[in-house]
């Protein structure tokens, strides 16, 4: 699985429909980027969907608030995009404080502007079989399921397990390949037996959010690994550790 070369081939493939939708109706793909906090990771998650807006044409808007931001200023903030004609997606990047509650600041966010995909009747629309379809899906785990597609990654009737329940990656990736036919179970840190699932399974998503949690020698040979998550570690410990994504 070359994930730098799927990626490249799709955004080349999301820029041409940029430029088709700015050359017939003088419409700029419109994407703002919320936020909060200096957490590492999410700092860089945005500084690369910034990145590649950019590749592909698309105008962007960053608002940018500190760790301590209200609740009120924050919804006050997604009302204001919601209005913005200039603004076709927004994302809230996750996760957001404690005192914060996520499902409120989601909830706000028009749901033709959900680029994220994650407020009730997009998920709703994603989980049930036949009807609407959603308007987006959470993008992480359609990243993986384009990875799997692209590199020719059977999944009808294949064992998948995932490692993690989260409702960026964890609950949407497996309805995701339960709609494919795949025979899916969802782990996570509390599971009994834990090693034992993921030998068994054709294909594992890993996205616990712990470095090193899922262990090279609980995967059998042939199976599929996508490593979801960015995790840092002191170099001094890193030394000699082959991350599961180096087994894709």
């Amino acid at each position: 699985i070359d994930g730098k070369a799927i990626a490249a081939a799709i955004r080349r493939e999301v820029k041409q429909h940029s430029e088709a939708l700015i050359a017939s109706h003088k419409v700029t793909p419109g994407l703002a980027v919320v936020l909060v906090g200096a957490r590492t990771d999410s700092a860089t998650y945005v500084k690369m969907k910034k990145k590649a807006a950019a590749e592909v044409g698309f105008h962007s808007i960053d608002k940018t608030f500190a760790e301590s931001v209200t609740e009120e200023a924050l919804l006050q903030c997604v009302q204001e995009l919601n209005s913005d004609p200039s603004v076709h997606g927004i994302l809230v990047q996750l996760p957001l404080p404690k005192h914060i509650d996520e499902a409120k600041v989601l909830e706000s966010i028009r749901v033709e502007k959900d680029a994220d995909g994650f407020s009730s009747e997009n998920v709703g629309n994603m989980c049930l079989r036949g009807g609407k379809p959603p308007l987006a899906v959470p993008c992480t785990p359609a990243g993986c399921i384009e990875l799997l597609q692209r590199s020719g990654v059977a999944v009808r009737g294949k064992e998948c397990v995932v490692v993690g329940r989260s409702n960026i990656v964890g609950m949407p990736v497996a309805h995701m390949l339960q709609s494919m036919d795949g025979t899916v179970t969802v782990c996570h840190s509390k599971t009994a037996g834990l090693p034992a699932h993921v030998r068994r399974a054709d294909i594992v998503v890993a996205a616990i959010g712990a470095a090193e949690f899922v262990k090279g020698d609980w995967i059998k040979p042939g199976a599929v690994v996508i490593d979801v998550g960015m995790n840092t570690k002191p170099a001094d410990t890193a030394k000699g550790f082959m991350p599961v994504a180096h087994m894709l």
